[in-house]
């Protein structure tokens, strides 16, 4: 099976959406290589970086239910690092 190496960057602003953003990362992770979260209360808001390793179509299934859920945004930036092991 074919893999990329991918970037998700999220940023929560709704912070009631924080437990089923957890419970979908769960579901993905085998494919996430490390997790860094930054709680900027300043703004109120916290910071996440995903790095995956992981199919093209699981990489963006992820993103869309992330991307689905209220006051929650996010962004892939794909590596062009293929693997097919």
């Amino acid at each position: 099976m074919e893999t990329r190496v991918a970037v998700m960057s999220i940023i929560v602003e709704n912070g009631e959406m924080v437990e089923t953003l957890n419970g979908i990362l769960h579901q993905y992770g085998e494919y996430i290589i490390g997790r860094m979260g930054i709680p900027y209360r300043k703004r109120g808001v916290s910071i996440i970086a995903i790095a995956l390793d992981a199919p093209m179509n699981t990489i963006s299934a992820l993103s869309g239910k992330i991307g689905s859920l209220k006051g929650i945004s996010v962004k892939t930036a794909y590596s062009g690092v293929i693997s097919t092991d």
